[in-house]
């Protein structure tokens, strides 16, 4: 065997190990996001595999399938746009960003509610036994909710009618914690503490004021077509 080709093995050998151990650090960590032991395992792999592909190709013109760069251990953290020594406090970009958003609606017929939400109960129960029957747009509202998994594009429906609605996006210091609340406490879950900081608030309009000007032009046109119908 000559020197090269031992020096190939090797460096195979180096995949190899490093490969098994990205395995058992994956499955340690099991799902866990943002493991240590699994980005630097990664890490190594990714050497690893970047020195055997470069040897294959200076000693035998070959390449292999892997298209791999090789990472600096020192700095892989910002190679990938993050700094896993900055944390906490010293990190000077806000970690949770907070969105709440407002949208009344106007509801045309409240039979015709009622009725679309008795049809997406049924559709999204498991039960054969149907629940009580629901006797207000509230409830009417909250069950399209429920049946849309919680989103407001359940609530796009012709029985609705959007109003005005309101969009605030906001920096805060620690997640929402549902369970401080009371049920009945609407407006604790949506105030700002302290330290928070609103970024900006977006203004929702469910119909376009024209102006004057553009008013008088559509009201000429409409004068202009029934004189034309006149003649």
């Amino acid at each position: 065997m000559t020197e090269r080709h031992a020096e190939l093995d090797a460096a195979i050998e180096r995949v190899i190990v490093a490969a098994r151990a990205h395995l058992t650090a994956v499955k340690a960590a099991d799902g866990r996001a943002d493991d240590d032991e699994v980005w630097q395992a990664y890490v190594d792999l990714n050497n690893a595999s970047c020195e055997y592909d470069e040897l294959m190709l200076d000693m035998f013109g070959e390449v292999t399938p892997w298209d791999v760069e090789p990472i600096d251990p020192e700095g892989a953290d910002r190679h990938f746009g993050a700094d896993a020594d900055v944390v906490g406090g010293d990190d000077p970009h806000p970690h949770v960003i907070s969105v709440r958003q407002r949208r009344d609606y106007q509801v045309p017929s409240v039979t015709a509610l009622l009725r679309v939400a008795e049809a997406a109960r049924r559709s999204a129960s498991v039960e054969d036994e149907a629940g009580e029957a629901l006797d207000s747009v509230g409830e009417a509202v909250l069950e399209l909710i429920q049946a849309g998994d919680g989103s407001l594009g359940a609530l796009d429906i012709p029985e609705l009618e959007s109003l005005d609605g309101v969009v605030i996006v906001a920096e805060v210091e620690s997640g929402l914690n549902p369970e401080a609340y009371a049920d009945a406490d609407a407006a604790g879950p949506f105030e700002l503490g302290a330290g928070d900081r609103v970024v900006d608030r977006l203004d929702e309009h469910a119909y376009i004021n024209l102006d004057d000007d553009t008013l008088d032009d559509a009201e000429g046109l409409d004068d202009a077509e029934g004189e034309d119908s006149l003649r």
